[in-house]
């Protein structure tokens, strides 16, 4: 299994990060062999890029074993909002698909990350505009890609079915599926055996849920980015019973199940300590038995 760092908490997802924890998490995912780290501008309205570009910095990992993955479509502009991050910076981001777009998010997220090249760039959320990330982003995506600009290109959504209709019809390198990949939810599998069959990768995020996997006897445990519903509460907690009876912890069963299909390249776990990072670097290392699967089946 291929884990990578997922970025929004170093954005303060929920709740504030400290500086020196968001450094501390992502020296805990150097330390531990993970390369792969994917941020987005609309992570902490571009804290999450500058935390993780100045960490990376002072690392002694070299720039060219990284792969770095940021997101397109969304730019920040002056202004407030309510939103699940906390204490943002002034700014608010505001959706753009367009061509002119897409060059100037990324030319923002440079800076903002301290690099001169980001290795993957997916186009962000476009469940409302398909037909403007068709025409206007993916075009220039795949510019960029042509210009060495980028290495990868593709999109990143919480659901399958336009992932899929992109997958069909723009040139795409790669998906990343949040939350419809899991053991809560395997909705996805259907764009998962596409991308298998057109030789697409697929990054996983979300594979917890936004949390409730991690752990559903949690106050104010999440599913989605919103308070879980009984119904799933108690289903996790079925899940847990069942792993703990193999011997084996949930975010364990989690992680591996994720990195089950043959289509998935990478799966992201999201930390805001460097004790989260290991404890999910742990759980992806336990031994599952067989019999696990088939009765969580």
């Amino acid at each position: 299994m291929r884990l990578g760092l997922g970025c929004a908490p170093l954005g303060n997802l929920f709740t504030p990060v400290p500086d020196e924890d968001a450094v501390a998490t992502v020296k805990a995912a150097v330390a531990a062999g993970i390369t792969f780290f994917d941020t987005a501008p609309l992570y902490g309205h571009g804290l999450s890029e500058r935390r993780l570009g100045a960490s990376l910095r002072d690392s002694d990992v070299a720039r060219d074993a990284l792969t770095i993955s940021t997101k397109v479509g969304r730019m920040l502009v002056p202004g407030t909002e309510v939103s699940i991050f906390a204490d943002p910076p002034p700014v608010r981001p505001v959706f753009d698909f367009s061509a002119d777009g897409v060059r100037r998010s990324l030319s923002e997220s440079l800076d903002r990350l301290g690099l001169d090249r980001v290795d993957t760039a997916l186009v962000h959320d476009p469940d409302d505009y398909p037909d403007e990330a068709l025409a206007g982003a993916f075009p220039a995506l795949v510019r960029l890609r042509e210009e060495g600009v980028v290495t990868s290109i593709g999109a990143g959504m919480n659901q399958s079915a336009v992932l899929e209709r992109f997958v069909r019809e723009a040139d795409l390198d790669c998906v990343l599926l949040a939350g419809r990949w899991t053991l809560l939810d395997q909705s996805g599998r259907g764009l998962l055996d596409l991308c298998h069959q057109r030789g697409v990768s697929v990054i996983v995020g979300g594979v917890f849920n936004s949390g409730l996997l991690a752990d559903p006897d949690a106050a104010g445990a999440t599913f989605d980015y919103a308070p879980a519903p009984a119904s799933l509460v108690e289903r996790a907690r079925a899940m847990r019973a069942t792993c703990e009876r193999h011997g084996v912890s949930l975010p364990a069963a989690t992680l591996q199940f994720a990195a089950s299909h043959p289509a998935v390249s990478v799966v992201l776990v999201g930390a805001r300590s460097a004790a989260e990072l290991c404890a999910a670097v742990a759980a992806a290392g336990e031994d599952i038995p067989d019999g696990l699967w088939e009765e969580l089946a």
